[in-house]
């Protein structure tokens, strides 16, 4: 069973959702507006959070900036809800780090699928021994990057990103398999983050910048040979 965090200032589209997560076995904790959310995600520590982004107090967007910063916040999983179904918005969403993104009408059947994929892909992502590969070390418990040592500053999605490209070592990732490892699932719209996200991964690695190589036709390729010829 697991306690999720519903902010929605629409309080019957709330005790909806509240009442699909009781019949699929979670506990719901209801916020009715961003200030209250932020104070309850801190002290209740839900497993998600389901965030509404159209919030009075504090909009949705402030809210996910304030739950990143804050420690005891900073790797719970967010699934953004909102009325706006345009591309672009979806988008923006995604490369903000969150989880997942859903528009306003949603089913209940569509919200639980999201919530389970979520939970399953947090749950195989729990902490492990650190790990390394040529001159990236990965500390999971913290979520922490260090290339030569040096911590690099990555989003939840760029760490997860970067990992999953190290553990596969010289090999083409297409990228819908980078698509259903990093956000669970793949879409036009998710394929434009992805794109982003390596764009950004690249200009965060510095000089091992080039270590991360496009694919052409596939996807993107982590060359240990270069890493190696960095040292």
């Amino acid at each position: 069973m697991s306690r999720i965090l519903v902010i929605e200032d629409e309080t019957d589209i709330a005790d909806l959702i509240a009442l699909h997560l009781l019949r699929d076995g979670h506990t719901p904790i209801l916020a009715h507006d961003g200030i209250a959310g932020v104070a309850l995600a801190k002290s209740a520590s839900p497993a998600l959070v389901l965030l509404d982004l159209m919030l009075p107090g504090m909009d949705g967007v402030r809210v996910f900036k304030e739950l990143r910063r804050d420690p005891r916040t900073l790797h719970t999983p967010v699934i953004m809800l909102t009325a706006r179904a345009q591309t672009e918005d979806r988008v923006a969403g995604l490369e903000l780090g969150a989880d997942d993104y859903i528009t306003k009408p949603f089913s209940p059947k569509e919200l639980l699928l999201r919530v389970k994929a979520v939970l399953k892909r947090v749950a195989a992502a729990a902490p492990r021994e650190t790990s390394g590969t040529g001159h990236f070390r990965f500390d999971p418990a913290s979520l922490h990057c260090y290339a030569d040592n040096q911590s690099l500053d990555l989003t939840q999605t760029e760490y997860k990103l970067l990992q999953y490209l190290c553990e596969h070592p010289n090999q083409a990732c297409e990228r819908t398999e980078l698509l259903r490892s990093v956000w669970g699932y793949s879409d036009a719209a998710n394929s434009r983050t992805l794109d982003t996200h390596i764009k950004r991964l690249r200009v965060k690695l510095g000089r091992h910048a080039d270590c991360l190589e496009t694919a052409r036709g596939t996807g993107y390729v982590m060359r240990i040979e270069n890493l190696a010829n960095l040292g």
